[in-house]
């Protein structure tokens, strides 16, 4: 059996490896599903005292739900189920560290403590059930967050870390009372509030911060879900749990710590919360020289151009106007024209949400570009058209103060003519008004994204004619 978890082991690694790439990332979720298949498998047979009819049947309700959510979860909701699930894995691992306290042999004797049942188990089982707990209640929070809810958080600056600080001091205090007590009634009310506490923190961690940096806190709540796993691994003493949590904690660490850099967040303000909180500035509805076009026009233009890039955004993913808009590149593509797809690290409401959104329409990987790669060549570009995308285009980043200061943005502005597809002047999650909107080499369609697509590949095939 020792074997059979080793390459289940080996298997998630090769598997996560294979997701680093677009071209692979298929291939290494299939991997990264067979070598789950292998350890549930191998962990069922080992055992030989459990109740297989509890097993099978949460398999098969498990698995229905499973299927019926991944069917009817449509492009747009992507990233509102990725948060959810990583909820889910951290309730499981809470759950777990509460279940081991139940089970285990040697707290069955009264007068045993959970310091008795070896310092690593001692220690891991307060730990899981805080991040396991924090993370649940956090990612639902952010599962609103990104459908488009809004909740204030009931304090303010320092007050309101100070309220933070004082809830995870007052769970250490209640996770050593656990450890050290050696009565059963004790252990289970520190048990409970630990895991109300824990799940208060997660709400409120995760309430200040705004929908624009949502990318970040989904990344760190899937690395928090790596982490609770792997803590629950040390509880039950299961390496290939410790392994594989381990394996999404830091690389969901490194993710978040790249998606920091593309938002110019320090990873110490995504953890402390309350950075990009929702107020929406009094000029963010303010342009003065707002020039708008129609899809017949557009269309002239990509007649003579030479080179295209097409910036997605998450209006892109709101329309499912993804095939529309591979449709529009194959047309231009034909016609001899160079057309790219402009990918923003943070475009969308979770990290690689627009790479996801462009490969269901089957869009060429090597048509894919990101920002670092394609940002030098907007000056040598004839047409970008902005596929309902704003703060990751606004260049109000580039000015010495504002909520987006600093933060990488494409340089579309540099290109002849930029294309806007948007159906208003509102502001994006930076609640921020975009410069870009104001500029002369700047056109705004104001559509639904589909619509305006559909427009332009039909003017363009009638120009082909």
């Amino acid at each position: 059996m020792v074997y059979l978890y080793l390459l289940a082991t080996f298997l998630f690694v090769f598997g996560i490896k294979k997701l680093t790439s677009i071209k692979t990332c298929q291939k290494g979720n299939k991997i990264s599903e067979f070598a789950m298949l292998l350890a549930i498998v191998t962990t069922l047979v080992t055992f030989s005292n459990l109740s297989w009819g509890v097993i099978v049947a949460g398999l098969i309700v498990g698995g229905a739900i499973g299927v019926a959510i991944a069917k009817k979860t449509p492009t747009t909701q992507m990233p509102e189920m990725v948060a959810a699930l990583n909820g889910f894995g951290g309730c499981a691992s809470a759950l777990v560290a509460i279940a081991f306290m139940l089970i285990d042999e040697t707290l069955k004797d009264p007068a045993k403590r959970l310091w008795d049942t070896g310092p690593v188990n001692a220690i891991s089982t307060p730990a899981t059930i805080l991040i396991g707990m924090v993370t649940l209640t956090g990612s639902f929070v952010a599962y609103f967050k990104l459908g488009g809810k809004k909740y204030a958080h009931p304090l303010k600056g320092a007050n309101r870390h100070a309220l933070h600080a004082a809830i995870g001091l007052a769970v250490l205090l209640l996770a050593w009372w656990q450890i050290a007590t050696g009565s059963h009634v004790q252990m289970s009310i520190a048990t409970v509030l630990i895991t109300v506490l824990s799940a208060a923190l997660g709400v409120l961690l995760v309430m200040p911060i705004g929908g624009a940096d949502m990318p970040v806190v989904v990344s760190l709540l899937n690395s928090y879900s790596g982490v609770a796993g792997a803590t629950a691994g040390l509880v039950i003493g299961s390496p290939l749990l410790v392994v594989v949590g381990a394996l999404v904690g830091t690389s969901g660490l490194i993710l978040t710590q790249i998606m920091c850099k593309a938002m110019n967040r320090s990873l110490g303000n995504v953890l402390l919360g309350g950075m990009g909180e929702e107020t929406v500035a009094k000029d963010a509805k303010d342009y003065k020289s707002i020039k708008s076009t129609t899809p017949e026009e557009v269309a002239m233009l990509l007649d003579g151009a030479a080179s295209v890039v097409i910036v997605p955004g998450y209006g892109l993913a709101v329309a499912q106007a993804q095939h529309v808009v591979r449709e529009l590149g194959d047309l231009l593509g034909k016609r001899g024209c160079n057309v790219r797809y402009a990918i923003h690290p943070v475009a969308g409401r979770m990290p690689g949400h627009m790479n996801v959104l462009l490969a269901e329409s089957d869009v060429p990987y090597d048509h894919l570009w990101e920002m670092d790669s394609i940002n030098s060549d907007f000056k040598n570009t004839d047409v970008v058209i902005i596929v309902g995308a704003n703060d990751v285009v606004n260049p109000a980043a580039r000015e010495a103060t504002g909520p987006i200061a600093g933060m990488p943005i494409l340089d579309v502005d540099h290109a002849r003519t930029v294309v806007v597809i948007k159906r208003s002047l509102a502001p994006g999650y930076a609640g921020i008004k975009n410069p870009l909107f104001d500029m002369d080499n700047c056109l705004m369609v104001f559509l639904d994204a589909k619509e305006a697509l559909e427009g332009m590949v039909k003017e363009v095939k009638e120009l082909a004619k």
